[in-house]
């Protein structure tokens, strides 16, 4: 700011910058500034821990989403395009660990460290900077303020007399209309005002003389506040730069459109979506689980005490003759033996379901485990009982549990012929389990 100070500036605003101790906000601006790198510091760190927090929930969403996508009935190009979904979370997740990286590694660090070199603590309290600015301010405005308490005190002097005068002429003026006939009384009366007149002369000339005097040293006072008002503008000037400076750096770290990595996770995505083909998915279905399949077609075979039959899956997975596992057999690793399962419990999703010739003349419709599908299956009694699992177990079919050894669920089926029983875990997820390897809760 610059000019020439007149009278007028005196009445301008009791709140100027040129009023004694009205420096004080400047000052206080060099305070803020500090205060502002503390509150930026705050505002990335919790940025980061949002960016942190998000990257991790997407990490977990992806994992357990990927893992009930494999366990799931999806097949084919279709639950490839579901699991890009899973990867493209994980890769985003890496992303936003990175920018957390950043935030914290780099923005964060060069804001502590320019903080750390811009404002010096003392060892009596406030900054060094805030020191100097105050100090600057006062000797800058010390000659001038000095002068202008003169001003006031001649001023509030000259301005006692005027109300003297006034009174006394007022005093004489009732004194003549009330026609007081006491000379003396009325002599005493115009000394009064005579005296109270050249009182009034004599400090209006002292208050004239101090305000010239107060109007000489204006031009100089308002050259130093200049002076270091400037100085602390250049102050203030270098924080607001740098802070530009960061917050675009902050911004380039937090922008992932400008990523290419970013970019090639959605092309990816895009790309395994798109190659998803219904036609291919219900061409493997029909060949793995349809009429597509292949079928050992009942032939007519003379007995023989030699013949080789080669024994279907499910029948390798039949426990021998006359043998119930309903206990614990004890092994090496304290692990029970798995039941083998039958149709009646083994998953309608089998890969290769084919049809057991072992028995010669069987009816491969027969209820002797490989029965009829178009008869209704036995289905146990509805049940609701607590269990926990004794063993770790992994289910080997789509229609087996998973658990660990402790974990609790429900039986929600009886045990059948060969020592399985249906169950649900706490998410919901329907399946066999081996009975054995699970005890019931109290």
């Amino acid at each position: 700011m610059s000019g020439s100070y007149d009278d007028s500036m005196i009445d301008v605003s009791s709140d100027s910058f040129w009023e004694v101790g009205n420096y004080k906000r400047t000052v206080k601006r060099v305070d803020d500034g500090n205060r502002l790198c503390n509150d930026l510091m705050s505002c990335l760190h919790e940025r980061a821990r949002i960016e942190k927090s998000y990257a991790q929930q997407l990490t977990e969403w992806s994992k357990r989403w990927r893992q009930l996508i494999e366990k799931g009935p999806q097949y084919g190009t279709l639950e490839l395009a579901w699991g890009a979904l899973c990867t493209e979370a994980e890769k985003v997740s890496e992303l936003h660990m990175e920018m957390k990286a950043a935030l914290m590694g780099e923005d964060y660090e060069k804001l502590k460290n320019w903080q750390r070199d811009a404002y010096h603590k003392q060892m009596i309290g406030g900054f060094k900077e805030t020191k100097e600015a105050d100090d600057g301010f006062r000797k800058a405005q010390k000659p001038w303020a000095k002068k202008l308490k003169e001003v006031d005190a001649t001023k509030k002097a000259y301005h006692s007399a005027c109300k003297e005068e006034k009174l006394a002429t007022s005093r004489e003026n009732t004194s003549k209309l009330e026609n007081n006939n006491n000379p003396e009384a009325q002599k005493k009366l115009q000394d009064k005002v005579e005296k109270c007149q050249q009182e009034m002369q004599k400090t209006k000339e002292r208050y004239e003389k101090s305000l010239e005097e107060l109007d000489k040293v204006t031009p100089q006072y308002m050259e130093n506040m200049e002076q270091v008002f400037e100085q602390w503008q250049q102050f203030e000037d270098k924080r607001i730069r740098f802070f530009k400076e960061l917050l675009l750096e902050v911004k380039q770290h937090l922008d992932l459109s400008t990523n290419h990595r970013f970019q090639t996770v959605y092309h990816t995505l895009e790309d395994t979506v798109s190659a998803s083909d219904a036609e291919e998915d219900l061409k493997w279905f029909r060949s793995n689980h349809g009429p597509g399949m292949p079928m050992n077609w009942p032939q007519f075979e003379d007995w023989s005490i030699d013949l080789n039959r080669t024994l279907s899956r499910r029948e390798k997975k039949k426990p021998s003759d006359g043998v119930t596992l309903t206990g614990i057999n004890q092994t090496v690793s304290d692990q029970p033996v798995q039941p083998a399962k039958t149709s009646s419990s083994a998953s309608s999703m089998e890969k290769t379901p084919d049809w057991s010739d072992e028995d010669t003349g069987a009816n491969p419709f027969s209820t002797n485990g490989d029965g009829n599908p178009f008869e209704d299956e036995p289905t146990s009694p509805e049940i609701s009982v607590a269990v926990r699992a004794l063993y770790d177990y992994e289910g080997q079919e789509q229609d087996e549990l998973s658990f660990k050894a402790g974990d609790e669920f429900t039986k929600i089926g009886n045990e059948d012929d060969q020592g399985w029983c249906k169950g649900r875990l706490k998410d919901g997820v329907v399946g066999l389990y081996p009975a054995n390897y699970v005890e019931d809760i109290q």
